[in-house]
């Protein structure tokens, strides 16, 4: 705690910015390479090897409707980058999400987006990914040392819940926060490092699967003969439901744009990032899946996961390995949060928006960092891993407020973005009737349907996570108020 109020007030080591000044201090060091790395390494995180088995059971056992799940999803991911990437060549202050909301609907609308990014959206999601950086680690550990002692055994969910796997999430957790805090191009080299490295068992995947699966006949199989899997749903209500599963797993590729005034050209290369990034993710997702689809049949997919498929084309040392890759992959997603995490209360206070904007909108010359404003970050993030822990893992907090942090934020953020989406087709009058109202218009109802889904899967989830949401609103607008009472 000593530690954290130092950093918080040092003003030996940290730069004053005042009210109203976007010239954010922060130095263009991150170039294209970085920035498409950033959506690709966010995005891909666990889900995706492990999506097969979803897909196929919701859409029952049949895959070419699966394969029509991954693209609808992926279409939708295209043309809400597409919308988003227009704003990216127009404006450019501090943080692309709050920009894009301050130049549509307007400075306060662009707060309660910032507050919500700052305390939600952000934070709730980095927590869980610290959380399954360890536990992929673990159960790596456990599959190459069956004798590797935990407190809990493994058979009893020791690698998910257990003592080791907390304290390796906290660590894991305070070493993104130092990696991004202390060397900020250090954290962009990681990036870029972790999104090759996850990407090598996807595009084996892809590529040895597929082929394989075309000399043994286990892929034309697949596409011809479904699996035995009990419905009475039409392939429509099959199809939607698939969509909604692939709706998260596309979710993470907005938070680059934290980082627009970083990025060096940022209103060229920012645009080409996130148009270039979700086309690679599209792509590696739906070839993925299909070169699962030739590892195994249909029936065995569904009972054992895409894990059956690696061991069955690359034999049983790889299938091992496929976890330290999960792994490496979701730290490569947690530094990218994290990356995202330590500069939003930062994007609040150099507006002179939010609370104590005189100490969170300091950088620190030595490491060109908000370090006050990344210290809020990890606090808020510590704060929904807990919740996180004692919600949805240790399941010991019961009640009406238990929710799934780790998705319920992706129906507020689809919330947000339909003003700015709406008032964008309202005042840009220079563009044409593509970038200006069909793209948007397609890009809300994208939008739509990610709420859509939401409420679909989570239910009365929704309801107890929307009354945190509202209280945590409502704390942030009194906190403005009492800021700009003080500054008046």
């Amino acid at each position: 705690m000593t530690f954290a109020i130092c950093l918080l007030y040092n003003s030996n080591t940290a730069m004053f910015l005042k009210r109203g000044n976007m010239d954010s201090k922060l130095t263009k060091k991150y170039g294209l390479l970085t920035a498409i790395c950033m959506v690709v390494g966010i995005v891909i995180g666990s889900g995706v090897f492990f999506k097969a088995q979803t897909i196929l059971t919701k859409t029952g056992g049949n895959m070419p409707l699966g394969i029509w799940a991954w693209i609808i999803g992926g279409v939708i991911m295209m043309v809400c980058a597409l919308a988003f990437s227009q704003m990216a060549q127009r404006y450019e202050k501090v943080n692309g999400i709050v920009d894009y909301a301050e130049a549509t609907v307007g400075s306060k609308y662009a707060y309660y987006v910032g507050w919500f990014t700052t305390t939600i959206y952000f934070p709730a999601m980095t927590s869980v990914l610290a959380w399954l950086s360890a536990r992929y680690t673990l159960v790596f550990l456990v599959s190459v040392c069956p004798n590797l002692k935990l407190i809990i055994p493994a058979s009893e969910g020791g690698a998910v819940i257990g003592p080791e796997c907390m304290a390796l999430t906290m660590f894991y957790l305070c070493a993104s926060y130092a990696v991004n805090g202390l060397s900020p191009k250090l954290s962009g080299k990681f990036q870029v490092s972790t999104t090759v490295i996850k990407m090598i068992p996807l595009v084996l995947m892809a590529v040895v699967g597929v082929v394989m699966g075309l000399v043994n006949g286990t892929l034309g199989s697949n596409f011809t003969t479904a699996a035995a899997v009990t419905t009475s749903a039409s392939n429509g209500s099959l199809l939607l439901a698939a969509v909604c599963s692939t709706a998260f797993a596309y979710e993470g590729w907005i938070i680059v744009t934290s980082i627009n005034s970083e990025i060096k050209d940022s209103k060229k290369n920012l645009p080409k990032a996130l148009v270039i990034g979700c086309l690679i993710v599209m792509t590696i997702y739906v070839t993925y899946y299909i070169g699962v689809a030739g590892g195994a049949a249909n029936q065995d997919l569904i009972d054992n996961g895409a894990t059956i498929a690696f061991i069955n084309v690359f034999g049983p040392v790889f299938g091992n390995i496929l976890n330290l890759f999960i792994a490496i992959s979701c730290l490569g997603t947690l530094n990218g949060l994290m990356l995202g995490v330590t500069r939003c209360m930062y994007s609040l206070a150099v507006r002179g928006e939010g609370p104590a904007p005189k100490v969170f909108s300091q950088v620190d010359p030595s490491t060109n960092m908000p370090n006050n404003s990344a210290v809020f970050g990890l606090m808020i993030t510590a704060a929904w891993g807990l919740y996180f822990f004692l919600a949805n893992l240790a399941q010991t907090w019961t009640g009406p407020f238990v929710f799934d942090s780790s998705e319920l934020p992706i129906i507020t953020i689809y919330g947000f973005y339909l003003p700015i989406l709406i008032q964008w087709m309202r005042k840009t009058k220079d563009a044409s009737v593509t970038q200006r109202y069909i793209i948007p218009a397609l890009a809300a109802a994208g939008s739509c349907f990610m709420i859509y889904a939401s409420i679909v899967s989570h239910g009365i989830e929704n309801f107890w996570y929307l009354i945190v949401f509202a209280v945590i609103m409502v704390i942030g607008g009194l906190l403005n108020r009492r800021n700009h009472q003080e500054q008046s």
